[in-house]
This record gives C-alpha cells, structure tokens and sequence, in this order.
C-alpha cells in the first residue's frame, strides 16, 4: 500500500511503474505507488489510487527508469516536458501527438524543477523502444507512464516532478536484463536525489501551486 511521504510540511506520493525499479535504496526512504507497466495501467492506477484518498497530497513524483539513445546510461534526469508518442490522429488532419479536441500542445510541460540535476524531454508510449526505432524519437528519453501520470495529475490539479535513469537505449534489446542490469545504480543515484528533494522541500516548503500550461519553471 503506497504512503504519503511528509517532507516538512509537503506531502508527497511516489509513483513508480514496476517492482524491479524500487531498489533497497529507494525502499529505504518511501513506499510507492506501484502503477504496473504502460500508459493504460498507470492513468488506471494513479487516477483511482488519488480519487480514493481522503486527503490529496501536495507533490507527486514519478521515478524510475527510461532508455536513450543521446544520454549516458545511469544518470539521472527530471523531465522537463513530456510527449505522447501513441497519439496519432494525423488522418483527420490534427499534428500527430495532439489528442484532438482537447486544447492541449502535443508536449506538456513540468515546471517545477529540482535545482543542479539535469533536465530532459520526454517520450512516453506503450511500445518499448530499441535500436533504430530511436529515429522517430524526438526526445532524450522514452519511459512508457510518466505522460499518463501527468495527466491524472492535471485532473487533481497536482504538481509532478518526473525523475528518469537511463537504463538502457547504447544496443538493442534482447532481453528483459538488457533493463535490469543497471538498475542497482540507478536506484542509488535516485535515492541521493530525494534526499536532496527532502531537504528542500523541508527547509523551503512547496511554493507552487498545481499544474498550469502558462507557468514559468519554479525552482525547489
């Protein structure tokens, strides 16, 4: 059962997509809601999970892992903005990546940032991407939740802050240990980063509101 997490006066849920990400690093600092894999069962997941609690927390964060074919497979990145690369109504003449009707650009922005970590864009969809499917990709990193879990957050009008290791994207895949293999690092290098997210949020607090399209990046 996940937990809210209290940071000073900031309340936070964690979100993660699946068992083998949480390592005992992270394990040794929050319990996490679990989503399961792809955008259909994290928007499942989160949206009930938030629905049914009595009090909303004050910050959601996404971690985890992604793959990249441009960045160095370990480190740790916050997403800055987020695409999703499943949407395709271009036959009805609507950009690929709008979903239409719903007044939103095809990259949906984070703007609260954690400061000294580094900052990339985002592809979220169901398929897993390798080799030379990275071509299509017009982002530093594909993940396969976070753009689902932004938009049930939209609906609770909560902040999220994504943090992404690269597990992942220098080969082709063959193998679920293709993943795996450096997760044990990148469990580390996240927990170091929510220490340093703690230690803000309890000095500092929360000094921003929900999620806005129009808002400048605030810093913690």
């Amino acid at each position: 059962m996940a937990q809210i997490k209290e940071f000073g006066t900031v309340k936070t849920l964690f979100v993660m997509a699946a068992e083998p990400e949480y390592g005992e690093h992270l394990q040794q600092r929050f319990v996490p809601l679990i989503t399961g894999v792809g955008p259909v069962e994290g928007a499942i997941a989160i949206t009930r999970h938030l629905a049914a609690l009595d009090e909303l927390p004050d910050l959601v964060i996404s971690i985890g892992s992604a793959g990249s074919a441009k960045l160095r497979k370990t480190d740790i990145y916050q997403v800055t903005e987020v695409g999703y690369r499943d949407m395709d109504a271009s036959p009805l003449g609507f950009p690929k990546g709008i979903t239409p009707f719903l007044g939103l650009p095809a990259t949906l922005p984070l703007p609260l940032r954690i400061a000294d970590v580094p900052q990339a864009t985002l592809s979220t969809g169901a398929n897993i991407i390798s080799g030379a499917m990275y071509q299509d990709i017009d982002a530093d990193l594909v993940d396969m939740e976070t753009f689902a879990i932004l938009r049930a957050c939209h609906q609770f009008d909560l902040p999220l802050i994504a943090l992404r290791g690269v597990s992942d994207g220098d080969a082709e895949l063959s193998d679920v240990t293709d993943w795996t293999e450096y997760l044990h690092i990148i469990d580390e290098k996240l927990a170091a980063i929510i220490d340093q997210i703690g230690d803000a949020l309890g000095a500092r607090g929360l000094s921003f509101g929900g999620y806005s399209a129009e808002l400048e990046p605030k810093m913690l």
